[in-house]
């Protein structure tokens, strides 16, 4: 098989060299309806289709385009491979921006020639119909303790995906909606000859169009592209309870992000900030130790090991309670109960596995020191008599 830089991928596409990436996805989905294996049964049809795919898939890609541009130019610039990005990565990797997901040698870590191949950089853009659920939106809201106890209503504005007004969120200008992916006919992958790269051969690749849908945007819309949402300017009023403290969760439903094709939205969340009941970093620290502490006395008292625990943990828990003092608590009045409360949790769900073990480790060896001696003792006595 020639190499890379040996097929011109414009005259296979049928497209200049100065055509734009929208002029290249049409061409290739043109001939991919016609060259599909599924549609045509033609010798040699099946191989035309891969030659295609090839093709597409490198000038499709704005990074990939430019070095296989540059290798034409000179074929002994980058000898098959790109080296390292120069003024950006080549999003090659498996991230979003990547229609192939491919690994190494394209990416997703790093080649063993040389420095990383950051992943999800690329521009290019796909018409895939891929409904999904918009994420939620997280908003610190600073209140003061006042405000927090007695109960405040907020106005918030902010930015989110919310649902274009050109297809009403659909994506698509036409009524159909989606259709099935021309490409791959459904199935998510195409096959791609890569037998120019240490000679791998044929392999099956996610669908560079649909992304592994199988089905793409019918008239994809221009506004949004194809993705049923555009970014906009929002207003919510969050109703923040009364008795709240620092760290409370206020949720207003399908106020987040709009999800995309016609997905519903995730939700606004609102996290109540509250400075004067915010504890000192040291502090907060000290009351993770002790709660990461606490479950070895509960266990060890139970257990009938209470001193032995006691004497294991003497140190950490001078060192939790000098954290605790030296965070300024001692001068903050009843404000901190909350948030050390919460960091005193977040210590004993870490430490009751722990704990347990540690536990049961320490009554097995107490247990067979005690039937060691009550064998010895034993054996004495039975001397003794005889």
């Amino acid at each position: 098989m020639s190499a890379m830089n040996d097929k011109d991928y414009y005259a296979i596409l049928g497209v200049e060299k100065t055509a734009t990436t929208e002029e290249i996805r049409r061409a290739f989905q043109k001939k991919a309806v016609k060259l599909h294996p599924d549609v045509n049964k033609e010798p040699g049809a099946e191989e035309r289709f891969k030659e295609v795919s090839e093709a597409y898939a490198v000038l499709s890609d704005p990074d990939k385009r430019r070095h296989y541009d540059q290798m034409r130019a000179n074929p002994f610039a980058g000898g098959g491979m790109p080296t390292q990005p120069q003024g950006g990565s080549y999003g090659y990797g498996g991230g979003s921006g990547d229609p192939f997901g491919w690994g190494f040698p394209f990416g997703g870590g790093s080649s063993p020639f040389g420095g990383p191949y950051s992943g999800g950089s690329s521009s290019r853009r796909s018409h895939a119909y891929n409904p999904k659920v918009g994420a939620d939106i997280v908003y610190d809201l600073n209140l003061s303790a006042a405000e927090a106890k007695e109960g405040v209503s907020k106005g918030v504005t902010y930015q989110r995906y919310d649902t274009c007004t050109a297809c009403h969120g659909s994506g698509s200008t036409s009524s159909g909606g989606s259709v099935t992916c021309p490409t791959c006919g459904g199935t998510g992958h195409v096959a791609v000859d890569l037998s120019w790269i240490f000679g791998a051969g044929a392999m099956e690749m996610e669908c560079p169009e649909c992304e592994g849908t199988g089905r793409v945007v019918a008239e994809p819309c221009e506004r949004c592209g194809g993705s049923g949402r555009e970014i906009s300017a929002s207003e919510v009023v969050v109703e923040v309870p009364a008795g709240s403290h620092d760290g409370r969760e206020v949720r207003v439903k399908g106020k987040g992000n709009v999800g995309t094709n016609g997905r519903e939205a995730g939700d606004f969340v609102c996290r109540v900030c509250v400075a004067e009941e915010r504890l000192d970093p040291r502090s907060s620290t000290g009351f993770q130790l002790l709660g990461f502490l606490a479950p070895f006395y509960v266990f060890g008292l139970a257990a009938g090991v209470l001193a032995s625990v006691a004497a294991v943990c003497l140190i950490p828990l001078v060192i939790a309670l000098f954290l605790v003092v030296g965070g300024g608590l001692l001068g903050r009045g009843s404000t901190w109960w909350a948030s050390a409360g919460r960091s005193f949790r977040h210590g004993a769900a870490s430490g009751v596995v722990i704990a347990l073990f540690t536990i049961a480790l320490m009554s097995c060896s107490s247990a067979l020191g005690t039937a060691s001696y009550s064998s010895a003792a034993s054996g004495v006595s039975q001397g003794i008599r005889t």
